[in-house]
């Protein structure tokens, strides 16, 4: 069950990630923050080039494929995340758990057993309950557009998870990650050029959030290519152990942020991780 913990070790620093997000671009515009944390991030992980060589032509294709779902899921989720509070940006990003298990029982055969099922309802009734902070007095009100931008990056999100799960099929944890980060900071860097937008080095540089935020980055992924790797790991239960993250989110909305309706919010998180519970231990 080393793959359950793995990914729950992503789950929990995905959450601590959107904190940090946050926090970065207070100081630092969407796309500084974007390119420098991608930029940094595949510093860290050049010590690795040397364990990343050997991955055919159609594996390479297929990184870049993924590396251009996340750099168009990033632009959405980045920029719907600064519009909006990250206990609520989290809790809808719980809705990554319907598209990912579509695709896992669509894309790659899984089924889906009792206790799954089960499970999957008490997420969606969580879900459900904390949507319905929106309504409540001096629930967060955001844009449709804002909306919008979130439930896209959700989805693409799953796009990506479920080629992990085939992607670690043919290459190691070490492959993955370097041609990604390859392919992800040349997308930025051209995207930059094409809309010649300017970056602050100055301001980038002296932001610790930047930093932080790549550190967390680097070993949550590594974490995650190393349960998918896993031949056991199923994409229908990973995708509900990663909605842990959300609690994260949420407690630190109220602890950093001080956002309201944090009970309320942490109740129906207890619900999302019974869900939870019922569909890895049942």
């Amino acid at each position: 069950m080393a793959w359950v913990f793995l990914t729950l070790t992503y789950g929990l620093l995905k959450g601590a990630r959107d904190i940090v997000k946050k926090k970065a671009m207070g100081k630092s515009s969407v796309m500084e923050v974007l390119f420098t944390y991608t930029l940094i991030s595949f510093i860290m992980v050049l010590p690795d080039a040397r364990n990343a060589m050997g991955l055919s032509a159609l594996g390479m294709l297929f990184t870049a494929l993924k590396s251009l779902i996340i750099f168009v899921a990033w632009l959405c989720g980045f920029n719907a995340l600064s519009r909006m509070p990250v206990s609520l940006y989290g809790v809808l990003d719980l809705t990554r758990i319907l598209f990912s298990t579509l695709m896992g029982v669509c894309l790659l055969g899984e089924t889906l057993g009792a206790a799954q099922i089960a499970g999957m309802a008490l997420v969606m009734l969580g879900l459900v309950m904390l949507g319905r902070t929106r309504n409540a007095p001096g629930g967060e009100r955001v844009s449709a557009r804002v909306l919008g931008l979130s439930l896209i990056c959700c989805f693409l999100n799953s796009a990506s998870g479920t080629m992990d799960k085939v992607l670690m099929r043919t290459m190691t944890s070490a492959q993955l990650q370097f041609w990604y980060m390859f392919f992800l900071t040349l997308y930025y860097t051209l995207f930059l050029l094409v809309r010649r937008e300017r970056i602050n080095v100055r301001g980038v540089l002296s932001n610790g959030w930047i930093y932080l935020l790549s550190a967390i980055f680097v070993i949550g992924d590594r974490a995650l290519f190393m349960a998918n790797g896993t031949p056991e790991s199923r994409v229908t239960v990973m995708q509900l152990i990663k909605q842990s993250g959300c609690i994260v989110s949420i407690v630190g909305g109220r602890l950093i942020f001080h956002e309201k309706g944090t009970l309320y919010k942490l109740c129906c998180a207890g619900v999302v991780l019974a869900g939870i519970a019922v569909s890895v231990l049942l």
